[in-house]
């Protein structure tokens, strides 16, 4: 049913507001807390906007549903169809036990839609994931982007297909059993676009790396929370998401008595109870702090993950060899396996990256490791390299299943980066597609400045702007069937099948890891109850003093008479079951 409703929006700035519906100005009436109101009746799938004082742009609406001609334009009225959803019988899924997929919908395909996602769902199913994590997908200006340039939090990039095709891709995983988390950004706003400090108070003073920080703490910030609350619950409640991953949250100033995070995750809370079915909220955060997942009874923000880059440094640091930037402190065995034993490396330790002391020790008998997300590959690690190469570019297959072994060995909840299960060739860059001149200039001419710093020549760095940077990122699906991409590929299924199947596994206790290595040899071993986990990083074959029947490996091991000793081929790994 197309009910006409009244339009409002909060803008105590300005000291005049008109609707704009239709081709049609209307006036709109202030209340005393800055809400301006309309009693002229608007449907589904008309245009409208607002126009503040005496300047006769019409701006779109901060909470705009849909932006149907890009976010510079007109909003448009857009109810989620609930007549169109068949994941009645969706229970949802709990994110302990369960292996995240990060995907970026404009690359996951050469059409870059949901519709063509959806085509490739069946893959995922194959392969083990029970969840998507979608990079954002919120209004942005251009035609595409890495999505964290956002200004209209509330509506859903029309190149991807618009809010039916969130909808319908949503619908999609659930009947194939899998969940839905979506990225979401609240630490900053796009450079183009962002109309928010026309209306109101949204921005504070200061400034994070990418740009004005949001209002969080102080005078009028109250309905500035609440526009971001209400933007995440909408996601989980109109569009049936099952989560979100919280952009960055160290970027999040705030200094009030209950930190946003924690409203948040009270809120969400209080959703779940009634659509009795689990939400969940993952952090971003360089922080490794375990206040953010610990619950709020004991005094943390009660959120369900977070992003854990340590044991991502120090599996890619140890496998590769890499030692610049705040990759410096990794590359050890003995960082290795401290955490895989401890979850964070620097848990209030030096850091030579940072010049300071740096995190704080996790609970490991309190705090389970699937409350940390663990990674060989993320969009920012491959993204940010100058040339946004795939660690196949300059690992051996051995090596990238090694990286794998560790990772989906581990009692961390494993997240898998698009395209890294079949070790894909193709890279995935920093890409931008900015309409105005001048910032498609600075945005190219800072990235070059940005690795020049590091030595790279200007003609190496792939121009953001460039439509070719783009095209090259997207996924080359016939790689699947073919030389060490297969072999690669059945690879990660047998590790996902083990997991699936063995509780050792799963089992999130860190205190009942036990780790052995040997630096000199390059060896590491970790031990999961009746299963052991054996790799070797180095080149040549190295001997390993442990046994068992040997279940799942990249390259045949062999053992000696006894059994209590196995040799492991160079760059490869071996999963080793407690022998009867």
């Amino acid at each position: 049913m197309n009910t006409a409703r009244p339009l409002d929006v909060w803008a105590p700035f300005a000291e005049r507001v008109r609707l704009h519906l239709d081709g049609a100005l209307h006036p709109m009436t202030r209340t005393d807390d800055g809400w301006w109101h309309s009693d002229v009746g608007a449907a589904t799938g008309m245009r409208y906007g607002f126009v503040l004082d005496d300047d006769p742009t019409v701006l779109p609406d901060p909470r705009s549903p849909r932006q149907p001609d890009g976010v510079h334009e007109p909003s448009m009225l857009h109810d989620v169809d609930v007549e169109q959803w068949s994941d009645q019988a969706w229970t949802g899924r709990q994110l302990a036990g369960s292996v995240v997929y990060e995907l970026h919908v404009g690359t996951f395909t050469e059409a870059g839609t949901f519709d063509a996602a959806v085509g490739r769902l069946d893959h995922l199913t194959e392969l083990g994931i029970g969840f998507v994590e979608l990079m954002p997908v919120n209004g942005f200006n251009g035609e595409h982007n890495w999505g964290y340039d956002g200004v209209l939090w509330y509506t859903v990039h029309e190149p991807y297909g618009g809010p039916d095709g969130l909808q319908r891709f949503v619908d999609a995983c659930h009947r194939r059993g899998i969940g839905v988390i979506l990225d979401v950004v609240y630490n900053h706003l796009g450079p183009s676009g962002n109309y928010l400090g026309r209306f109101g108070p949204y921005l504070a003073q200061g400034h994070n790396t990418w740009g004005a920080s949001l209002n969080l703490d102080g005078p009028d910030s109250g309905p500035v929370r609440r526009y971001i609350i209400d933007n995440a619950l909408r996601w989980l409640r109109e569009f049936h998401v099952d989560g979100l991953r919280l952009d960055a949250v160290h970027a999040l100033v705030d200094h009030t008595a209950t930190h946003l995070l924690e409203e948040l995750a009270i809120e969400v809370e209080t959703l779940s109870t009634h659509l009795r079915r689990p939400l969940t909220l993952i952090a971003e955060s360089d922080l490794n702090d375990p206040t953010l997942v610990t619950p709020r009874s004991a005094g943390g923000y009660g959120l369900h993950a977070q992003w854990d880059d340590d044991v991502h440094h120090a599996v890619h640091a140890a496998v590769s060899g890499e030692r610049q930037g705040y990759f410096g402190d990794f590359g050890s065995m003995q960082c290795l396996a401290t955490t895989m034993r401890q979850g964070f490396f620097h848990a209030g330790t030096y850091s030579s990256f940072r010049g300071r002391v740096h995190g704080r020790p996790l609970d490991t008998r309190r705090t389970p490791a699937s409350s940390l997300l663990a990674y060989t590959c993320t969009h920012d690690q491959i993204g940010n390299r100058a040339t946004g190469d795939r660690p196949g570019e300059y690992l051996t297959p051995g090596q990238l299943a090694v990286k794998a072994a560790l990772i989906l060995c581990s009692p961390f909840t494993p997240m898998l980066f698009m395209g890294e299960e079949w070790g894909a060739s193709t890279p995935f860059r920093f890409f931008t597609s900015h309409p105005e001149p001048e910032l498609a200039a600075a945005t190219a001419t800072g990235r070059i400045a940005e690795f020049a710093a590091h030595g790279w020549p200007e003609r190496d760095i792939p121009d953001p702007q460039d439509r070719r940077t783009f095209d090259a990122s997207k996924l080359d699906w016939s790689e699947l069937e073919s030389g060490h991409h297969a072999r690669l590929l059945a690879t990660y299924r047998a590790l996902l099948a083990l997991r699936a199947q063995r509780t050792e596994l799963t089992d999130p206790w860190l205190d009942r890891v036990a780790v052995d290595y040997d630096e000199d040899n390059r060896w590491i071993t970790l031990h999961r109850s009746g299963i052991r986990l054996a790799c070797n990083l180095g080149s040549d074959p190295v001997t390993v003093p442990f046994g068992g029947r040997p279940a799942l490996w990249w390259d045949p091991v062999t053992q000696d008479a006894t059994g209590a000793a196995t040799v492991v081929p160079g760059h490869s790994f071996v999963v080793l079951e407690a022998r009867p």
